[in-house]
């Protein structure tokens, strides 16, 4: 059994919609043991994190797509819309954990290759922010058209889970929704070593190799 699914149901969902509307991003605090991957295998708590969330997630992406007049709606079933990324060539697994060393960062960047691409990321950071490492700040930015673009320091401490728009998010404007743009990055590690993962519902084109 799910050992996540039950803490996810009992969530305060009306309030992370809300916060996911208003900015693009919601932080689960204290969600996840820290040590989880560790202690019962990175695939396994994958797996466990990507079944759980998904239905839920998929409730709120098809109401943004409602919102942007798309007409595609997700699957209610995780494995139904891995089924149509795979049936579309998208093989490559997309969630990775993340280890970034003194100097090392991740730049500004997307996942959001395919013709099937999740509305939905998770985030999280593995070690502590201060005591084993400095910087290695979690930064969403988000370019509205004729704007410039505002950056989000999205504070994580271990244990917590950002739920975070993939590429783009619903904008109510004066003449309806539209979308905007949204990137990903962490910023450079001043020093220590910070791990941490990053979760995606959909897979990616697979690679090409000459």
């Amino acid at each position: 059994m799910n050992s996540f699914a039950t803490a996810i149901e009992d969530l305060d969902w009306p309030n992370i919609r809300l916060q996911l509307d208003q900015e693009g991003f919601a932080v689960l605090a204290g969600f996840i043991d820290p040590f989880e991957p560790l202690k019962h295998g990175w695939n396994d708590t994958l797996s466990r994190l990507k079944e759980g969330f998904y239905p839920r997630l998929a409730q709120v992406s098809n109401q943004w797509n409602e919102s942007l007049q798309l007409a595609y709606r997700y699957p209610r079933q995780l494995a139904d819309f891995q089924v149509q990324c795979l049936a579309a060539g998208q093989q490559q697994e997309l969630s990775r954990l993340t280890c970034l060393r003194e100097e090392q960062y991740l730049a500004l960047t997307q996942d959001a290759e395919g013709q099937y691409v999740f509305p939905f990321q998770l985030q999280a950071v593995l070690s502590s922010p201060g005591r084993d490492f400095t910087g290695g700040e979690f930064v969403l930015t988000e370019q509205r058209p004729r704007m410039q673009s505002r950056p989000m320091v999205v504070p994580l401490r271990p244990g917590d889970i950002a739920i975070t728009a993939t590429a783009h998010r619903p904008f109510k404007g004066s003449k309806g929704y539209y979308r905007v743009n949204i990137k990903r990055a962490i910023s450079r590690v001043r020093s220590g070593e910070r791990l941490g993962f990053s979760l995606s519902f959909h897979y990616g084109p697979q690679a090409h190799h000459d």
